[in-house]
């Protein structure tokens, strides 16, 4: 029997009994889903309201760009509040018998420890600290020494600005033009929208020989693709190169074992797959080989450990309170640490790492390699009674179709003209997702608290949509707010 027949057969009852199938359903509950009516209220305080459909739970697709609130950050927020009032300065030391977070001095470690098997990382590897872009310049200060002969940076061409910002202003810092020092990847050729392993493989070959670092993504924001980590990281330590990793879109959606792989480092945040809220507190790794600590080398004078940007909160904890002026960082990814971390910041990212910690990133990267499958699946064969082909001409995923270069999100280019209309559709479904202008929408199933049966509903209602709106029955009204200079068109375009 051809697939689409199979699809439209099944139909949703497949999609429930998959749903029931699931070993991470149980999951769902540890997260707040909004209600439709939820998104649609002007007020924070829940209002009675005569809409038929305002209890029920939005479809969120949107964990690329904010994941959704674990019941237990309210919690820890509050554990963590409550310390401060009743304990203050010596909540610094003091452990409470009914709370699961550490005194705020230990707080940093607890999360290291917990963020560590997201990454495939010893916890000493592992710090939580800063932001993405605060934690790339500090990592570059440390990795990237540019010489008169090496000096030039590897980046994608279609890196997340914020990225090549720092980039560009590390290289000017040095005294170099970005112009000549910044080599970028763009994708093969003008009809891909993704960029084959060989061609960056053959980028760094190339470069060799006037190559300071290499900055790639783990997962590419536009169009969802998962580079091979490990391959290029091998290739560029071949010829004695440095490389970096942007995980902003990889921590807590696919698969990774940063140690193994011998990555030299890598830096994320916390607020996409990882829900820790937004702007949360970033994360950074740094191989234990780099995080090494001499200190005989010290005391003898010498550089006992790698240049870096130093702070006390990076200091041995030993001697982190004797105020001496003698900096000695601590082994490991926490040596990089500046000022004390956030402890209210990192009550949220230990609340969802905790849930994490419930189960394992292999049981989390099954299940969403199963989930994307199931949505590709469905979007190249619709349950509509129209025919694929037609649909196919209104629409196409740009993400790889190998699970293995992809992890949860799909990227979809629509034809010309339907974006608007079909984004008024589905928020007014009680859809979330993304847009890139003009043509793009990112739709990114999380395994965590993302169902079988909600992959159906919106792809019944996506392709509707888009079949309305390229009919003519159904314009774009799509209305845009200006607020503080940016648009706000009711759906995510954080990176």
């Amino acid at each position: 029997m051809p697939l689409a027949q199979l699809m439209r057969d099944h139909g949703r009852e497949h999609a429930l009994e998959l749903d029931m199938r699931d070993e991470l359903k149980d999951l769902r509950n540890e997260f707040i889903v909004p209600t439709q009516g939820d998104l649609r209220s002007k007020t924070l305080a829940r209002s009675s309201s005569n809409s038929g459909n305002d209890d029920a739970s939005c479809i969120y697709f949107c964990g690329n760009s904010l994941g959704l609130q674990p019941r237990r950050a309210a919690k820890r927020i509050d554990e963590h509040l409550t310390s401060w009032a009743r304990k203050e300065v010596f909540g610094h030391f003091k452990a409470h018998e009914d709370s699961q977070l550490p005194p705020y001095l230990h707080v940093d470690d607890a999360a290291a420890k917990l963020m560590a098997p997201l990454v495939g990382a010893l916890p000493r590897e592992i710090a939580v600290m800063q932001t993405l872009t605060a934690n790339l310049h500090l990592m570059m200060a440390s990795f990237y020494r540019p010489t008169q002969e090496k000096y030039k940076v590897i980046i994608e061409g279609k890196a997340f600005p914020s990225d090549q910002y720092a980039v560009e202003s590390q290289i000017r810092f040095h005294g170099f033009n970005p112009k000549d020092a910044m080599v970028l990847v763009e994708p093969d050729d003008l009809d891909s929208s993704t960029i084959s392993t060989l061609h960056i493989l053959n980028t760094i070959e190339k470069h060799a020989p006037s190559i300071a670092l290499i900055l790639l993504p783990g997962v590419q924001f536009y169009t969802g693709q998962y580079l091979d980590i490990l391959q290029i990281t091998s290739y560029a330590h071949s010829l004695g190169l440095s490389i970096g990793w942007d995980l902003a879109h990889a921590v807590g959606n696919v698969d990774l074992l940063l140690h193994d792989w011998d990555v030299d480092f890598a830096v994320w945040c916390n607020y996409k797959y990882v829900n820790s809220g937004p702007g949360a507190i970033g994360g950074l790794f740094v191989h234990e080989k780099h995080g090494e600590v001499n200190v005989d080398a010290l005391k003898q004078g010498k550089e006992g450990y790698r240049p870096r940007l130093s702070g006390w909160w990076g200091g041995d904890k030993a001697t982190r309170f004797k105020m001496e002026n003698e900096f000695v960082p601590i082994p490991g990814a926490a040596g990089y640490q500046l000022s004390n971390p956030s402890a209210l910041d990192l009550a949220a990212v230990i609340a969802s790492l905790e849930v994490f910690a419930l189960t394992d990133m292999a049981t989390i990267r099954k299940k969403s390699v199963a989930l994307t499958a199931y949505l590709e699946d469905l979007l190249l064969y619709p349950p509509l009674d129209k025919g694929d082909e037609a649909m196919q001409l209104l629409y196409k995923v740009i993400t790889p179709t190998k699970p293995a270069e992809r992890g949860a999100q799909l990227s979809i280019r629509l034809k010309p003209g339907l974006l608007d209309g079909v984004l008024e559709t589905l928020e007014a479904a009680g859809v979330v997702v993304d847009e890139r202008q003009p043509d793009v929408i990112r739709v990114a199933p999380a395994p965590l608290y993302n169902t079988y049966s909600e992959v159906w509903d919106f792809v019944e209602i996506f392709a509707a949509a888009c079949l309305e709106v390229s009919s003519g029955q159904k314009k774009g009204e799509h209305e845009t707010v200006v607020l503080n200079g940016h648009e706000d068109k009711g759906c995510a375009q954080i990176k």
